[in-house]
């Protein structure tokens, strides 16, 4: 026979961890337990309440603390970073490259016909457009998420007003050829370094006003429970569309103007280079927007998208419309001679003037 324990009497035993009580009505000393749900923990001070984590926190295996969840952004060391940093990396050598490149054949037919002062300036752009993923990248803070919203849009809108004034002179000097043999006005270098700088100034203004009215910060974005992102507050909604609002608009101008000239004179080829590039800028766009609305959850896959649709969009650019003359420049240098480039738009005209063979023959 065993010795017998002392009896041990009594309403409820202790609750588990993680469990606050419920007291019997009428009983001082009786309980029941339950658990608290995956997201609370049982409060530090009131033994039948539980209390639920904040956001950005989670319980910890015990449900009596709170725990920071660990702080998600997209990093440079990250594989969506590298990649889209050696995609950009590739396109500024290639940009370096068509700069040293028309600057030792800065005097020669084919820079001076490209009209040197806005390629120039588009070429700035481009290189403007590459860098911006390494800003993109950055840790968010304030400042950063500042100069990401302003630059963003801004490097676009020096690359899409260059090829937009661009193609706005062709157009025009083209259709005053047809009337009249006057040359038409606003078409010299500083003119056309006056209107760019209009068009982008009106990029600037939009970014400044938008800044005074939502100033730029970065914030902690919560799309799960379990989830805790630190991005840049435009990234969370539409906002961001904002500073490509006006560049798109750019885009299908530009693209309008390179549909309207499509059919002018060889010596004009360029409007054709800008027109291919237009339409390939187009499709690359019709196909980032919906990827960036698509991806509100992920913000790594949202700016790595955005980068490379913004690399993408002047590597375009550089194929497109620099390696024609790159390859005039470098493989071909005997087309590089000043006849070649002259327009023949005052031909056309004259011979579109004649009367019309097939429709003066007599028919048999």
């Amino acid at each position: 026979m065993g010795q017998a324990g002392v009896p041990e009497s009594v309403c409820s035993l202790p609750c588990e961890v993680g469990q606050a009580k419920t007291y019997v009505e009428g009983e001082s000393c009786c309980w029941h337990c339950f658990n608290c749900t995956q997201y609370q923990i049982r409060h530090p001070v009131e033994e039948t309440q539980c209390v639920i984590c904040p956001f950005g926190k989670i319980p910890d295996s015990n449900h009596e603390a709170c725990l920071d969840i660990p702080e998600v952004f997209l990093r440079p060391d990250s594989p969506w970073a590298i990649g889209a940093m050696s995609f950009s990396s590739g396109g500024i050598l290639i940009t370096l490259l068509v700069v040293s490149v028309f600057l030792r054949h800065n005097d020669t037919p084919v820079v001076k016909a490209a009209g040197r002062e806005l390629t120039y300036v588009l070429l700035v752009g481009l290189l403007l457009c590459y860098l911006m993923t390494f800003l993109l990248v950055l840790k968010p803070t304030d400042v950063v998420c500042g100069f990401q919203r302003f630059g963003a849009g801004f490097c676009f809108t020096v690359v899409y007003a260059a090829l937009l004034t661009k193609t706005n002179r062709i157009s025009r000097i083209f259709n005053a050829s047809k009337r009249t043999a006057k040359r038409p006005s606003f078409i010299t270098p500083r003119s056309q370094l006056i209107i760019c700088s209009g068009l982008v100034f009106v990029q600037v203004l939009v970014n400044t006003l938008w800044m005074l009215i939502s100033p730029p910060k970065a914030i902690h974005h919560y799309p799960t429970r379990d989830d805790n992102l630190l991005v840049c507050s435009s990234y969370v909604d539409a906002s961001y569309m904002i500073a490509f609002g006006y560049p798109i608009l750019l885009i299908v101008v530009c693209t309008v103007y390179a549909v309207l000239t499509r059919n002018i004179p060889e010596a004009f080829n360029e409007s054709k280079h800008i027109g291919f590039t237009m339409y390939t800028t187009c499709v690359i766009w019709l196909a980032f927007v919906p990827l960036y609305f698509a991806t509100a959850n992920h913000m790594p896959m949202r700016i790595t998208s955005m980068s490379v649709a913004i690399s993408l969009s002047a590597n375009v650019t550089i194929v497109c419309l620099f390696s024609p003359k790159l390859y005039i420049i470098l493989i071909r240098p005997e087309r590089n001679v000043r006849q070649s480039m002259m327009p023949n738009y005052r031909c056309a005209n004259k011979s579109n003037s004649l009367p019309s063979k097939s429709a003066n023959a007599p028919s048999k």
